[in-house]
């Protein structure tokens, strides 16, 4: 029998905090990423410095946020009272530091933890921290958690804050990029949620007098079935309103953060507008049909969130639920008094949605018939093992592909354990402008709904994400559109909680003897023709001309996934429309002005 590794006391090693923070990232920031997804840690590093200047701001104190990043350097200067200067070092290095603990100095803090800045401090390659107090400053300069300089002084000219300076190590991030976009969307979410604050980026200016009633007008614009209601208490505030769209849409926050798979506050939101609703109206109405098409948004204040994790995805905290459901309910009455028209166009969506959803259940009794003839599993879906809700489900991925031949490979080179397949048969139906009966008229379509679990509503999406993996042709680019249009369409809040990606494989495969390198791009097959010796070229032309063998490194640990972003939901339909819809002289002319 082979010996083991000797475990003694010698092996049993203490990191220091920081030493842990870089060696176990994604505990204390989530994902790594190159900055092509909003939530790449690059993006949370700004995000944690600026907590701490919102959490002044929450306080009273500053009314000015400004950012700057010049390449992979960021700078954020506030203006509010400064960190106490003899404890500038360590509340930028030293875990479970801070005033935060405090509940007479920040009362509805968003960075709990005591961790923030110490995480960006222990993963930037520079990091500088400057707190201006009563006209003298404190000044600390680190490199990779470990303090490299250290002075003070007067700074009669300079008003209270902190300003911090950043460059977030290539050695942990390798080579990224900031998208100006994903900046740009945060911090107009700061402004709505903080009415009176103005932050800057550069020159230009966010800021927001009307809160959550902005946030909503910038998603769903002016088409709307009624004005937006909008309600605001000290610790709670909310708007809504009804679109034509499929589905609910929601934006909830806690205490700043944005909250994407939502928790306790949002359940009791949607109770709250369903009870308020009822309350109004003296009637029964299901939920399924007051909350069809509605958008929503809500932010809470709380003095103890309880996260479901690091990144605080998932509000946890059960007490707050009756509250929030009556001042909702409550709010909601009290806006319909009020707006006797919305009131009545309220009324005729919800009984527009309950003559549909009738419709509907007849078409859905007629599907499932035919469905239990065909056969009892779903046809062309290879499942996996765990799902979403399953220990190790947070991993689980769908791929949805094009024709037996593409799927052949990724069958089998997947994880049987986390790795999903739905092969389509061909090109699906275009599903712009049609309703969501339709689906269960088209086999293929209502095939797929059901293996993703998203029949009633998202709440039963049977996996982590859903990836999209089609040829790299014109056909492929044809069908991801078609599928696009489908989630679009129906089940938008998918695309809004980042749920939808899109599989990039290689287009080119350079080898020699001793070298294969695998291209995505024809500048990168030409960077490759230029450094290997003697080479073989292979196009891709599809996915199934790609081995198994090959193919499991490209959905393994090192696969590449195209997020599936939208940047606000009242343009879906417009783009779907010009795309998607009938050909009109705009899209001919479009088309011939960018035909290659």
């Amino acid at each position: 029998m082979a010996n083991s590794a000797v475990y003694d006391e010698s092996k049993v090693k203490t990191l220091s905090s920081l030493e842990h923070i870089r060696l176990r990232t994604g505990m204390y920031i989530g994902r790594l990423g190159d900055g092509a997804n909003l939530d790449d840690g690059i993006y949370i590093l700004i995000k944690e410095v600026i907590d701490n200047s919102i959490d002044e701001f929450i306080m009273g104190h500053g009314e000015r946020i400004h950012v700057a990043i010049d390449e992979d350097r960021v700078t954020i200067r506030d203006y509010g009272r400064g960190i106490p200067l003899g404890k500038v070092i360590d509340c930028v290095s030293v875990i479970n530091t801070g005033a935060k603990y405090n509940d007479e100095v920040f009362q509805f803090s968003v960075g709990l933890n005591g961790v923030g800045t110490k995480a960006v401090n222990a993963l930037s390659s520079h990091f500088r921290v400057v707190s201006f107090r009563d006209g003298r400053y404190f000044e600390a300069v680190f490199a990779r958690g470990v303090l490299r300089s250290k002075k003070q002084g007067a700074a009669a000219r300079e008003k209270d804050g902190t300003y911090v300076e950043f460059v977030p190590d290539h050695e942990i991030f390798g080579e990224y990029r900031y998208n100006l976009e994903f900046i740009e969307q945060r911090l107009w979410n700061y402004a709505y949620l903080n009415s009176g604050l103005t932050l800057y980026l550069g020159k230009q200016r966010f800021e927001s007098r009307r809160g959550l009633y902005d946030l909503l007008y910038a998603e769903v614009g002016d088409e709307t079935v009624y004005s937006i209601g909008h309600c605001r208490a000290r610790q709670l505030e909310f708007a809504f309103t009804s679109t034509a769209n499929y589905g609910e849409t929601y934006f909830s926050f806690v205490n700043g953060q944005y909250t994407s798979d939502g928790g306790t506050h949002l359940s009791a939101f949607r109770e709250g507008l369903l009870k308020g609703v009822n309350e109004y109206f003296k009637r029964n109405y299901s939920g399924i049909d007051v909350r069809e098409g509605m958008a929503g948004a809500i932010s809470v204040k709380l003095q103890n969130p309880v996260f479901e994790s690091q990144t605080k995805n998932k509000l946890g905290n059960t007490e707050i639920r009756s509250w929030i459901v009556n001042e909702v309910r409550s709010g909601v009455v009290d806006f319909l008094h009020k707006n006797t028209q919305a009131a009545r166009k309220l009324e005729e969506k919800i009984v527009q949605n309950e003559r549909l959803r009738r419709e509907l259940n007849a078409v859905k009794r007629e599907a499932r018939d035919a469905a239990r003839k065909i056969a009892l599993k779903i046809p062309n879906l290879k499942d996996c093992k765990y799902h979403l809700g399953d220990k190790g489900g947070d991993r689980s991925s769908i791929f949805i592909t094009e024709g037996q031949s593409a799927s052949g490979s990724m069958v089998s080179a997947r994880d049987v354990y986390t790795q999903a397949i739905f092969s389509l048969r061909g090109k699906p139906q275009n599903m712009y402008a049609r309703k969501r009966a339709d689906i269960y008229r088209n086999e293929e379509l209502f095939n797929m709904m059901m293996a993703l679990g998203i029949e009633t509503d998202i709440e039963g999406l049977r996996y982590e994400r859903i990836v999209i993996a089609t040829d790299a042709d014109h056909d492929g680019f044809h069908i991801r559109n078609l599928l696009l249009t489908f989630f679009l369409n129906f089940f938008e809040d998918l695309v809004v909680a980042g749920r939808v990606y899109i599989l990039e494989t290689p287009l080119f495969r350079v080898r020699n003897k001793r070298e294969t390198v695998y291209c995505y791009s024809p500048l990168e097959k030409e960077e490759a023709l230029q450094r290997i010796s003697s080479p073989e070229v292979t196009r891709f032309k599809g996915l199934g001309e790609i081995s198994p063998r090959e193919f499991g490194q490209f959905i393994g640990e090192n696969m590449r996934l195209v997020p599936v972003n939208v940047k606000s939901i009242k343009s879906i339909q417009q783009t779907l429309g010009f795309y998607m819809g009938k050909n009109t002289p705009e899209r001919r002319d479009f088309i011939m002005e960018n035909l290659i």
